[in-house]
């Protein structure tokens, strides 16, 4: 996985943040809040993106500092021990949304409205049947080629892209190749996940 290479990177930077938060007063709730305020302007930078492609640098930054804060909240919980189910659920329907909106942007971005829709379900359902598994007492489930930190890199990565060459490869551009593999990725993953917990719950 593309996350799984860098993160020597969050390994390295992670811990120092959070003394540092931790010592200007913020608490992880704030923090993903504050994660989720970078998401929702990260999707308007990539709609923006439409009438000047360098608004594409702008969401990269964002996204990755959505990533690296995403991390942050819960480094800050295990630091203060903190950690809980209210908190859980706060970072969880903060990163669908973010989702959602991220993907959105990217999306309208470049009127790709279906692909963008496909995509965003794929993303949703991936994340659905791994909550669901849990609900049923299967266990957290994370099956699956990307995860949600694998999706930032590589939008990150896509949106520097489309500065450099912003023009169709085979009728879509870079982003809309991108919505293509989350679209494609995210249902497959979805139903092997379903696969996974309908043998293991059916024997």
């Amino acid at each position: 996985m593309t996350a799984e290479r860098l993160r020597f990177i969050s390994d390295a930077i992670i811990p120092p943040m959070a003394t540092v938060a931790i010592r200007i007063g913020l608490g992880p709730h704030a923090v993903s809040v504050i994660a989720f305020g970078c998401a929702i302007l990260a999707g308007a930078s990539f709609y923006l993106a439409a009438t000047e492609s360098l608004w594409y640098l702008a969401g990269a930054v964002l996204v990755m500092l959505n990533g690296m804060l995403d991390l942050l909240d819960g480094a800050i919980a295990r630091e203060l021990d903190s950690e809980s189910e209210a908190g859980d659920v706060l970072d969880h329907t903060l990163d669908r949304y973010a989702d959602i909106i991220l993907i959105g942007g990217l999306a309208l971005g470049v009127a790709q409205p279906l692909l963008g829709f496909l995509a965003v379900t794929g993303v949703l359902m991936t994340s659905y049947m791994g909550t669901q598994a849990q609900a049923v007492d299967f266990g957290r489930l994370y099956a699956g080629v990307l995860g949600r930190a694998d999706r930032l890199v590589l939008i990150a990565i896509v949106a520097v892209g489309m500065v450099i060459h912003g023009t169709d490869i085979y009728g879509l551009t870079l982003i809309g190749w991108l919505l293509v593999v989350f679209a494609v990725v995210g249902h497959l993953t979805a139903l092997q996940r379903f696969t996974i917990v309908w043998r293991g719950l059916r024997h």
